[in-house]
């Protein structure tokens, strides 16, 4: 048997810091006898009291107590949950100072990841409002008896425990207000301590709850949400198994959004992918298609498509748009969305973008320009079918600028293109995700 690991004893007594930095995850960085410290709720430049919560081989962790000299940078946090909550993490940083911390962020990665640097470093997109943004989230349940009541809301930072809080000023406000009250309704059903999680889901208008059930629910149950639904103007949903279990406990919604700027109009369900921040995700559509300076010439590959919210307004202004997704539901719900919105000039199809794509019928078409949009894992795998299908224009959306940059990386080293322009687009306030936007084009 292995020797036991032996948890080392932490300091009971508050230290004394100076700042240097940001982690990536928002953290305050110090050097504390040559190693490095992660001090939660600390900024760049601060001297602090901190206490340590952690002692690793490679570095330690530690929470603020006190600020003895603080930045110029630091607000005080709107949210009365900021710290307990892990939700956020720059709330004590001034918006403009996060921005320019997420842009370092991406900088660092291409210089640090990928050895390269973008050409031009785009303008941030910014939203008219740092707050109540959030249209999409899963909010952890549970029935606490030492507290006497039911706690809804995300996980406690570095902890298991859901936060005890009753708003949050992240969350769209019809939900974000709301949290009380969703605990009081919890408490009244028959099975409210076998309710675990609550998943939200927007469009421009209406809110879908997803209530998660181990238990059947009781007729008392039932018209218990459904009042608590029409009196509150949710729509109600429930779950008692996999994803597919998920069903309207009343009237179903029809939850669609629409972008303006071309003319459509997108439908979903509940538990597909949306962007969360509807006015980011609009702005985000406007950049891309201007960064990809499309034509009615042109043949278009939208790779990582979704229900089409890139693929459809694309079809507005080029000649044809192919739209590529792994998951079926998906796919049909584009396919769906591009009937009702009269575009003749799109197909779609289901392919797993991370197998062996040979014997797929649009890997043998042309293609002019191409959009990515792939999840936290990047799109590596299929990069090298994109110089053969004659792509000489790209444009990369990542929610992660660790594999933005890896993928960049083998685009500009390996396959011929360069790296036009890149930046940052705040879709998530006050937290320290990173979401860009990159130009490439053939050299």
């Amino acid at each position: 048997m292995g020797r036991r690991r032996r948890r080392q004893k932490l300091p009971q007594e508050p230290r004394e810091a100076r700042v240097d930095s940001l982690s990536h995850d928002g953290r305050g960085v110090a050097r504390i006898d040559g190693k490095a410290t992660f001090i939660h709720g600390t900024l760049p430049s601060e001297r602090v009291m901190f206490r340590y919560t952690g002692k690793r081989k490679n570095h330690d962790e530690g929470e603020v107590v006190e600020v003895l000299e603080a930045s110029e940078q630091r607000m005080t946090p709107a949210c009365r949950y900021f710290g307990l909550c892990g939700g956020c993490s720059l709330q004590h940083l001034e918006a403009g100072a996060q921005i320019r911390y997420k842009e370092q962020t991406l900088m660092d990665a291409f210089a640090h990841i990928g050895k390269i640097s973008p050409g031009r470093v785009l303008p941030p997109l910014t939203g008219s409002s740092s707050w109540g943004y959030r249209r999409k989230a899963r909010l952890g349940v549970k029935h606490v008896l030492k507290k006497g009541k039911v706690l809804v809301g995300f996980r406690e930072r570095s902890a298991s425990f859901i936060a005890d809080m009753d708003s949050c000023e992240v969350l769209h406000p019809k939900i974000g207000h709301a949290l009380a009250d969703l605990s009081s309704l919890i408490e009244s059903l028959s099975i409210s301590t076998r309710v675990p999680q609550i998943e939200v889901a927007m469009d421009d208008e209406r809110c879908v709850l997803i209530f998660r059930i181990l238990e059947p629910l009781t007729d008392e149950d039932r018209e218990a949400l459904l009042h608590f639904g029409s009196v509150r103007d949710f729509v109600i949903y429930i779950q008692d198994g996999g994803p597919d279990t998920v069903r309207p406990l009343g009237e179903a919604a029809d939850l669609h959004y629409t972008l303006p700027d071309y003319g459509v109009e997108l439908h979903f369900q509940p538990t597909d992918f949306t962007q969360v921040n509807s006015g980011i995700n609009r702005q985000m559509i406007r950049q891309a298609l201007g960064l990809l300076e499309l034509e009615k010439k042109d043949r278009v590959l939208d790779l990582f498509c979704g229900i089409g919210n890139f693929t459809l307004p694309m079809a507005t202004k080029a000649g044809q748009v192919t739209g590529v997704e792994g998951a079926e539901e998906l796919v049909a719900r584009a396919s769906d969305n591009a009937s009702r919105n009269g575009l003749e000039n799109v197909s779609f199809h289901v392919a797993n973008l991370y197998e062996s794509l040979e014997q797929e019928p649009w890997l043998r078409q042309t293609c002019d320009k191409v959009l990515l949009d792939p999840p936290r894992s990047g799109a590596f795998e299929v990069l090298a079918h994109l110089p053969r299908m004659g792509a000489e224009r790209i444009v990369y959306v990542s929610c992660y600028p660790g594999t933005l940059a890896r993928d960049a990386a083998e685009l500009v080293n390996n396959l011929g293109y360069r790296l036009v322009s890149a930046g940052v687009m705040d879709m998530f306030p006050h937290t320290a995700h990173v979401e860009s936007i990159a130009l490439f084009e053939k050299t």
